[in-house]
């Protein structure tokens, strides 16, 4: 069983015009991000999250096609973490979810994301 000292999630991260670092592997000069809304990343990744739950995609596929993490190269896999690691609202989520639960939005300053329990 893992310890509750780290866990192991998957994400997927929507950047937007509010996100600290307005670029990304699929949008490098950030044309796309700027020029998204805060609103129009929620709807995009609360419909991306209804598919998943949905079994129409898979959470790693989503993430690989989706995501502006360039976690997206493993499915949205960021590994094993403790606390102190990620952005506190990322991290509170993430240890709450139980083992293969998906969140609801998380907000961070990095965008909005959805995340996975794995471990």
């Amino acid at each position: 069983m893992a310890s509750e000292q780290q866990v192991r999630a998957s994400h997927v991260l929507i950047k937007h015009e509010g996100s600290r670092r307005k670029a990304s592997w699929k949008d490098p000069d950030g044309r796309i991000i700027s020029a998204t809304t805060r609103d129009a990343a929620v709807r995009q990744i609360r419909a991306l999250r209804d598919d998943i739950l949905a079994g129409k995609v898979r959470f790693e596929d989503v993430a690989a096609r989706h995501s502006d993490c360039s976690s997206a190269k493993r499915g949205g896999d960021l590994g094993r973490f403790g606390r102190g690691q990620m952005q506190k609202p990322f991290e509170e989520a993430a240890f709450a979810l139980k083992e293969g639960e998906i969140s609801d939005i998380v907000d961070t300053d990095s965008g909005v994301h959805i995340i996975l329990r794995t471990g």
